[in-house]
């Protein structure tokens, strides 16, 4: 029984670091968008959405419980989560879309009151909530049944893990996304190494789909095996390696000039 606590707390510590790194590039979408409003605002407007998003967030966590064993919303999930990673990496490696992106935020919200830019705020917390939840669903889902009755569709403890890495996403944007700013300063390759990460989580939630009992494709306790679970693990951790320790663009071209 320790074993699979221990287990669940390993997910849980992953989870927080992956909402980490993704909470400082959605804090700087925040920033950028209430970025025109006095200065007495902003604060003000990116408290209220963070809140707004907080029952978001919430009421999303309570539908998926009912829906996270549907094997198409299983499917539909990996596949978003896969196309939101490998396009991140893709952009990355080819050009600067997100600087673009950034931009064209700032010239939407220009010129908006400050309820209006809450509300912008709110929606796009929302859409990060989206990230971060199935994220914490495909890690979740490929955990060992806990002895916590279910909640909704889902075991009671992968329905915690969820909403605490859902809540951990909210208190990282709010309070600790200025360390992971300061952060991906330092190591900039973080920022792809996370979206790397949540392409292959995209995967794990891809095989817990083609294990359904209604696919079959994999064998229904192969997603709960340990060589699954080291495979998964082990990747996951080479690609936080790779990515701690790959040289800085910046110096690199500074070296160059």
């Amino acid at each position: 029984m320790e074993s699979i606590w221990i287990e669940y707390a390993w997910a849980l510590l992953i989870l927080i670091g992956l909402e980490g790194l993704l909470s400082a590039d959605n804090a700087l979408v925040l920033a950028v968008i209430a970025k025109h409003l006095p200065e007495d605002q902003k604060k003000k407007a990116i408290n209220y959405g963070i809140i707004m998003a907080f029952f978001f967030r919430f009421a999303a966590l309570f539908a998926i419980s009912f829906i996270a064993n549907v094997w198409q919303v299983q499917a539909i999930g990996a596949a978003y989560l896969l196309y939101l990673g490998l396009k991140h990496v893709i952009q990355a490696k080819f050009g600067k879309e997100n600087e673009n992106i950034r931009e064209e935020v700032e010239e939407e919200s220009a010129g908006k009151g400050f309820w209006p830019t809450v509300g912008k705020i709110g929606l796009a917390d929302l859409a990060f909530a989206i990230d971060s939840i199935l994220a914490a669903v495909a890690i979740a889902l490929g955990l060992p049944d806990s002895p916590l009755d279910d909640f909704g569709g889902m075991d009671g403890g992968k329905f915690i893990v969820v909403v605490l890495g859902g809540i951990a996403g909210l208190i990282l944007i709010k309070y600790a996304a200025t360390w992971f700013v300061q952060l991906l300063d330092q190591r900039p390759a973080l920022e792809t190494t996370a979206y790397a990460i949540v392409a292959w989580v995209g995967v794990k939630l891809a095989v817990i789909t083609l294990a359904h009992d209604d696919i079959g494709v994999l064998d229904h306790d192969f997603p709960h095996s340990t060589i699954w679970t080291l495979i998964f693990y082990g990747v996951l951790v080479g690609i936080a390696l790779i990515g701690w320790f790959a040289p800085a663009n910046n110096s690199l071209e500074n070296e160059e000039l």
